[in-house]
């Protein structure tokens, strides 16, 4: 008996393998993208978001990046997290009146839990929190003796109480968690308050509240009937699933090959896509999928090894590309901001030539920057470059010493290699940032760990109103959880795509509350 059910996951495991190629991987985003070209044609002056990083697989062309997690949203891990705020997302909202956001889910479900509940609880907590934000606003622009009864403030209260402010879940998510999400609500909109999130500029921007609308393959729409969005008496947020619940893998026949597709093909890139990324396959996409089963693996290694060899004579970052073997085969109150986010450009409306391109960001009137390793060769010569990227590169600097190269690896290779290499990059920038020069603090993908740098720089060099200080008032104060959260908040303000991973976070932590230690080698 034991030996059949053996004999059966075998089975199954071959034929989860020989499913799971990456030829079925690209067919089906292909295919899955054409649904999300259809639904943005429906409302074509919304922006389309993908939600990094599967999200971003499924068209060749979105207007902005947003980052919501589904573990925020899982049933045991309800959260609303101050590191990814988003906040850009409802600042594009507000300006565009609504935006589309692009997902995928592998789970067999219609919609992943970072549509099912990480974004409704999003979007009721902004909304919770701009209401208080223009009460308080209301009542301090009352005369010093006027009653709070007044006709001012009871036409500014019978404006607001038509603003939404009720958790909207969508009808698969049970009454009890329901419940339990709405008894965290309040404690939620405390926190991002607490945070120094700019909630003036939201409120500002946004005329009607944000609402989520959720739409899949299986919604039915009548084409004669599509609403106008402006119409609606809120600012949708519409969250377009890609993935064909029917089943994980659904045999498909065409004139030419065979194949199967995969729901949520795009997730996980890292196992099955060998190098490729989604930009190159777009810039490729008639090629690969015309190839067939048998000659695709051929094609992507040669498209990959093509931009690698490209990138290294432009002195870019390119490395060797290693296959892993595959599963199955307002005003913060605290930090002066220089101007609302330009969401026209897709940048912060600075007049530093770095935000030219939206893979570096200018941190207002910090003399620091954000971005991706590869972009840094492209910055003036007058700027300091502190590369934490694993792989170095030659850039033309007015000095040698303007460069400091720092190989951090994530947390989830070495936990300590941040902690460790901290000390170097404080000092580094305390050496530039005393002359007045203006730094530039790269990695891999801009990020993650050249955010996690930028926050220890700002916390270590900078004063409460965003001035450099040398470090003292570090010195005079006790660094806390709620402190770093809040200078997080004012660099995510710039850098939209921030998304420091929690453990990278805690060797911030760690050094600046006096607890960080290096551990000895072994």
């Amino acid at each position: 008996m034991s030996k059949n059910i053996n004999n059966i996951r075998i089975a199954r495991t071959i034929k989860r393998k020989e499913s799971s190629t990456v030829y079925n991987a690209l067919r089906s985003i292909y295919e899955d993208s054409i649904f999300v070209g259809e639904i943005s044609q429906l409302w074509p002056e919304l922006p389309l978001l993908a939600n990094l990083r599967c999200g971003l697989w499924y068209s060749p062309k979105f207007d902005f990046n947003c980052y919501f997690k589904s573990t925020d949203g899982h049933t045991n891990n309800l959260s609303f997290n101050t590191s990814r705020l988003n906040l850009h997302v409802a600042l594009l909202a507000g300006q565009k009146g609504g935006c589309m956001i692009v997902d995928s889910t592998r789970k067999g479900k219609r919609f992943p839990d970072s549509m099912s509940k990480t974004i409704p609880i999003w979007t009721c907590v902004l909304n919770r929190a701009i209401l208080n934000y223009r009460t308080r606003f209301d009542r301090r622009d009352l005369p010093e003796n006027e009653s709070a009864t007044s006709n001012e403030l009871g036409s500014n209260a019978q404006e607001s109480s038509g603003w939404d402010c009720s958790l909207h879940l969508p009808l698969w998510v049970s009454e009890s968690e329901k419940a339990r999400i709405e008894n965290c609500l309040e404690g939620w909109t405390k926190d991002l308050e607490a945070s120094g999130a700019d909630i003036a500029s939201i409120a500002s921007s946004l005329k009607k509240p944000l609402r989520p609308l959720w739409i899949s393959q299986k919604t039915v729409i009548w084409l004669n009937e599509v609403p106008e969005y402006d119409s609606w008496d809120f600012t949708p947020v519409i969250l377009v699933s890609t993935s064909s619940s029917s089943g994980s893998f659904q045999h498909r026949t065409t004139s030419e090959f065979s194949w199967n597709y995969i729901a949520g093909a795009g997730d996980d890139e890292e196992s099955w896509a060998r190098g490729l990324s989604p930009d190159l396959f777009w810039k490729n996409a008639y090629d690969l999928i015309s190839s067939g089963p048998d000659l695709c693996n051929q094609k992507i290694a040669n498209i990959v090894e093509r931009d690698r060899v490209r990138r290294a004579q432009r002195g870019q970052s390119a490395p060797q590309v290693s296959v892993r073997a595959s599963k199955c085969s307002g005003r913060t109150g605290r930090f002066p901001i220089a101007e609302p986010l330009d969401l026209d450009n897709g940048i912060g409306a600075e007049d530093d030539k770095l935000n030219d391109d939206s893979g570096i960001s200018s941190l207002a009137s910090t003399n620091i920057a954000v971005g991706k390793s590869q972009l840094a060769m492209e910055v003036p010569p007058a700027y300091c470059i502190l590369n934490c990227d694993r792989q170095s590169f030659s850039v033309s600097l007015e000095n040698p010493e303007m460069y400091l190269h720092l190989p951090i690896m994530d947390s989830k290779f070495d936990r300590f290699s941040l902690l460790k290499n901290l000390p170097s990059a404080l000092d580094f920038a305390k050496t530039h940032l005393r002359k007045g020069k203006k730094l530039l603090i790269c990695c891999s993908n801009g990020e993650d760990i050249s955010v996690c740098i930028c926050l220890a720089i700002l916390t270590s060099f900078y004063d409460e109103a965003g001035h450099f200080d040398d470090g003292k008032s570090f010195s005079e104060t006790r660094i806390t959880k709620l402190e770093l959260r809040r200078r997080l908040v004012f660099i995510c303000k710039f850098v939209v795509n921030g998304r420091p991973s929690r453990g990278n976070l805690k060797q911030v932590f760690a050094w600046l509350s006096g607890g960080g230690y290096i551990p000895c080698a072994s």
